[in-house]
């Protein structure tokens, strides 16, 4: 399903920005977009937020036609974007690292945000080498769950395979058995780390936020269909910057971001979309190098053995920095 959206709604494209705090000028100097048509992934839960507020600046970069193709189980940010049914979006890592590997047309640009996942767990738990022989939910072994958990029990000498047990429970489900003490952990995405808290269930036994290593690495990243960025150039580089404006509007007006992300539908609880753009870094775009990101989660999936090629080599097969380095000299913060 797809959901058209007329950019920007009652507002011109310079009213929003100027609402917003952020200068149209630098892409005024720059050809059109090749195409007025851009499609990115509504992608579950509100970390993504960046790539949502840019719906609003998206208008000043040219493209009169923003489309959110809605992600299925069978679709997905990584794989959409392989398929071109998307042709730019916000998607984890580790996911993208393992589509380069496949040999999918998929190209990382940037890095998105830090922070946006938590582990929490019962008293039974209190670190991740404590998930040796307990019980953890996840969706599916095929979700972004899992192969987060993996990495984090890989990283500490557990084997994912062996050592843990996983069900697979829908996440309310997987909530509720967490209270009851039916099972022993759980990883949360935004915002279902806000309804763990407010309702005092289990506690945090990882911050991707502020717990080393994975605070020193972006969790999201922004990447594009391959074939797109080949053919439209201008294009992604106007798409990347609005989405890099609107990740430093998440971070720097954080009641703005809220109020956009709920006036549009992308989450009905004010409340939530206020506090995870205050506990997301958002603004850390410029200072973490995406190149460090790719090759720490290689490495890491090499460890669980989901990928074999080298670091060095997805990065060479699957980025493109050019014009994340462009905009940094022109969005200089």
């Amino acid at each position: 399903m797809i959901a058209r959206r007329r950019v920007l709604g009652g507002l011109g494209a310079a009213g929003a920005a100027l609402w917003l705090g952020l200068r149209p000028e630098p892409s005024e100097a720059e050809p059109p977009p090749e195409t007025p048509r851009l499609r990115l992934v509504k992608i579950p839960g509100i970390c993504a937020a960046p790539q949502y507020v840019a719906e609003t600046l998206l208008g000043g970069e040219g493209f009169a036609d923003v489309q959110y193709v809605r992600e299925v189980a069978a679709f997905g940010t990584a794989p959409g974007l392989a398929s071109g049914q998307a042709d730019i979006s916000m998607a984890f890592a580790a996911p993208l690292i393992k589509r380069v590997e496949a040999g999918d047309p998929v190209v990382i640009l940037a890095g998105g945000h830090v922070g946006c996942f938590e582990l929490f767990g019962t008293a039974r738990v209190r670190g991740i080498r404590d998930l040796k022989g307990k019980t953890v939910a996840v969706p599916d072994l095929a979700s972004i769950q899992y192969l987060f958990i993996a990495i984090m029990a890989a990283h500490v000498g557990l084997d994912p395979r062996k050592d843990i047990h996983f069900v697979t429970l829908p996440p309310d489900e997987a909530m509720r058995r967490l209270a009851d003490g039916r099972i022993d952990a759980f990883l949360g995405f935004l915002p279902d780390n806000l309804e763990l808290r407010a309702r005092k269930i289990g506690h945090v036994v990882v911050n991707s936020a502020v717990d080393r290593p994975w605070s020193q690495y972006f969790c999201c990243m922004v990447a594009g269909n391959r074939e797109f960025v080949r053919k439209h150039p201008v294009a992604t580089k106007r798409a990347l910057r609005a989405i890099l404006k609107a990740a430093d509007v998440c971070g720097l007006q954080p009641d703005r971001a809220a109020r956009l992300l709920v006036d549009k539908g992308h989450e009905a609880n004010y409340e939530y979309a206020l506090q995870t753009m205050k506990d997301v870094p958002y603004a850390r775009w410029r200072e973490y190098d995406p190149e460090d990101t790719v090759r720490f989660y290689a490495l890491r999936l090499h460890e669980v053995g989901m990928i074999k090629a080298s670091p060095q080599k997805i990065i060479a097969q699957g980025t493109d920095w050019r014009f994340l380095n462009e905009l940094k000299k022109e969005l200089k913060g």
